[in-house]
């Protein structure tokens, strides 16, 4: 609990480095041995106070007042250091620069526009699965389904043109990599930062975008003075930043995760309208975004310990997510489990705008999945894309068995 300033607290050292390669690709190791320090723990390394536990991460998230997001979301402080690219205006601002661009974003991703999308969504979801199906009962789910899905979706539905998407995913692996530290991960993108700036925020130009897209959406409401000129193609940018990757990743949690827990699968197939709730548990159980940064607005106290002005905090999203004093049985998929209340989209002012449409397009997938495949299983070990900041895959080689009928049902309403 974020208290009044009282004795302090010395918080536990841990010279562990979150980001070194060997934490990135398997961080629950981790997770547990900061849990277990105490609910602030003291990173010399990147002088940041560490947060893992369930109650001081979603408590920091929602207090936007002496946690702001305004001075970066990743270790850079912008009150010392120059942004490589202009902040966003939702995930990098506090009210009440915050406001204007997150209720029109509210307003465009609202249900009925949502409800608009789900026969389109599901009819690519089917004819996808069709595809890959009639290829062969055994392929890397990750390039073939968790990646595809998102890429074609999301997109028609912002109003970008088929040309170049293949950007999108390498553009949104550099701006994860840079809420980190300028590790080799940042090195490893500097070649192409100015290319694939430049082509996403060419996108973001109203003469880009379809006319019936969420970005011509924003730009209206530019035109109506519910947001300026110069925001609109930030807040487009927003939404091609963040509604891909975390969407990529987040089904490919659920496939890995239906893959090694065959008997959730069956229970998904004999009951589909519970796809939303497993997508939201695999995102519990994987964290598709580990950790974001915070900054003291003021000398704070949190767990006992004094946090001072101007300094970090790390929330780590993905061992809040696995705390066994808020979770029961926390390190399995259950999809008898109440996810609601997890802090893999974050929580507060700050949560993801997205998660609506993400949950859709999961709700797509695993819809036309669940008609058409019995069975699911691994055929290898499945691989991770070393990320900063996201639980990243490479592959997932599994094999499926096909269902004898298409047994796929109507989305749940």
């Amino acid at each position: 609990m974020i208290e009044t300033l009282k004795r302090a607290v010395v918080p536990p050292v841990s010279d562990a480095d979150p980001f070194a390669p060997e934490v990135l690709l398997d961080p629950e190791p981790l997770h547990r041995a900061l849990r277990e320090a105490g609910p602030v723990v003291y990173l010399p390394r990147y002088d940041v106070h560490a947060l893992a536990r369930y109650e001081q991460v979603h408590a920091a998230l929602v207090d936007w007042q002496h946690f702001e997001s305004g001075s970066g979301v990743g270790l850079t402080n912008f009150r010392h250091e120059k942004p490589w690219r202009p902040p966003s205006l939702l995930l990098e601002a506090d009210p009440p620069r915050h406001d204007a661009p997150r209720r029109v974003l509210r307003e465009i991703l609202a249900p009925p526009a949502l409800r608009r999308l789900r026969e389109t969504w599901q009819t690519v979801a089917e004819e996808l699965v069709d595809q890959v199906l009639a290829e062969g009962t055994e392929f890397d789910a990750f390039t073939a389904l968790a990646q595809v899905f998102p890429l074609r979706a999301f997109p028609d539905a912002v109003g970008l043109g088929p040309d170049g998407r293949e950007h999108l995913l390498p553009y949104g692996n550099m701006a994860f990599n840079a809420f980190g530290p300028r590790n080799d991960l940042v090195a490893a993108d500097a070649h192409r930062v100015a290319e694939l700036s430049a082509w996403v925020n060419a996108q973001c130009a109203r003469e880009a975008l379809s006319e019936d897209g969420f970005g011509a959406r924003i730009w209206a409401a530019a035109d109506r003075g519910d947001l300026t000129y110069e925001q609109a193609p930030l807040v487009v940018r927003s939404l091609l930043t963040a509604g891909v990757d975390t969407t990529v990743h987040g089904l490919a949690a659920c496939l890995y995760a239906f893959a090694t827990h065959p008997g959730e699968w069956q229970r998904l197939r004999e009951r589909p309208e519970l796809a939303r709730a497993a997508f939201d548990e695999a995102v519990r159980w994987q964290s598709p975004v580990q950790t974001f940064f915070r900054t003291a607005t003021t000398d704070v106290t949190l767990a006992g310990t004094v946090v001072p002005a101007g300094t970090k905090i790390l929330m780590f999203l993905g061992a809040a997510n696995r705390d066994p004093d808020r979770w029961h049985d926390p390190d399995r998929f259950d999809l008898t489990r109440d996810p609601s209340g997890h802090v893999g989209f974050g929580m507060g002012i700050h949560q993801c705008i997205g998660q609506h449409v993400a949950r859709l397009e999961a709700e797509a997938l695993l819809t036309a999945l669940a008609g058409r495949v019995e069975h699911f299983e691994l055929t290898g070990t499945p691989h991770r894309h070393p990320n900063n900041t996201l639980r990243s895959w490479a592959s997932l080689p599994v094999r499926v068995r096909r269902a004898r009928r298409d047994t796929a049902r109507p989305m749940s309403s």
